[in-house]
């Protein structure tokens, strides 16, 4: 719980209004299919005849039906906003990234530095030994 004191007040506002959403969300889900499940047992003697017992049983399954997607597609929403937020305000994260590609980065340039080093020092002598070579010559 020490982590969550130190986080700012927007901060703890929105992750206290997802899990809110959460609970919402799977309590309706359950409640929609409990009470599913209930009218598809058929339980309970009503004053109505059984062919509109049977249509009203039949809508609010149909109803209940339609809530449970709602339901799913409000928790679908809030993963993609939890994903959202954290793709957006993970700087820790993307710090360590961009600290780890500086430094691939900074060896990679210290390598070729080395290597051009290398290459420059190989060509000095070579040519040094091709004007050794051509100011010695009688050909000039």
């Amino acid at each position: 719980m020490s982590g969550q004191r130190a986080l700012p007040q927007s901060k703890e506002a929105l992750l206290k209004s997802y899990q809110t959403r959460l609970k919402d969300d799977v309590k309706s889900i359950l409640e929609n299919f409990e009470e599913t499940v209930k009218l598809a047992r058929g339980e309970g003697d009503s004053q109505l005849s059984k062919t509109t017992q049977c249509e009203q049983d039949t809508y609010e399954m149909q109803v209940r039906a339609a809530n449970i997607v709602r339901a799913f597609e409000s928790l679908m929403k809030l993963v993609s906003d939890i994903k959202q937020y954290l793709i957006l305000n993970d700087f820790h994260s993307v710090n360590e990234a961009i600290a780890s590609n500086s430094q691939l980065f900074r060896a990679t340039q210290r390598e070729c530095d080395k290597k051009l080093m290398k290459l420059r020092d190989e060509m000095a002598l070579d040519l040094y030994d091709l004007e050794e070579e051509y100011y010695t010559s009688i050909f000039k």
